[in-house]
């Protein structure tokens, strides 16, 4: 479905002339500073996709919140018992403009 992909703007990895195609993907997407609305308090059993239910009542924009705590590489960090008690930053469900 054309327009619904978060990717759709990022542009394939270029390599330099002469130099041989190391990846065939896309280059990393730039998220930009997502706008903090709530503010979380982590428990040892929160899950981004069980936040993003709570918060958005969409389970698939676990991304939001990722993209808003730059310190979580990936949703599994959440496992981490010395982060239960750590506050995390929810943004809105889409920042204006409908992004």
């Amino acid at each position: 479905m054309p327009g619904t992909s978060r990717y759709e703007t990022t542009p394939p990895f270029q390599t330099a002339p002469g130099e041989a195609k190391a990846f065939a993907g896309l280059r990393p997407r730039d998220p930009g500073a997502a706008t903090a609305v709530l503010e979380h308090t982590l428990k040892a059993t929160d899950r981004l996709d069980a936040l993003a239910l709570h918060y958005y009542n969409d389970a698939r924009k676990w991304w939001r919140i990722l993209d808003a705590n730059p310190e979580l590489l990936c949703g599994a960090d959440l496992s981490d018992p010395q982060l239960v008690g750590s506050v995390i930053l929810i943004p809105a469900a889409e920042e204006p403009g409908g992004a």
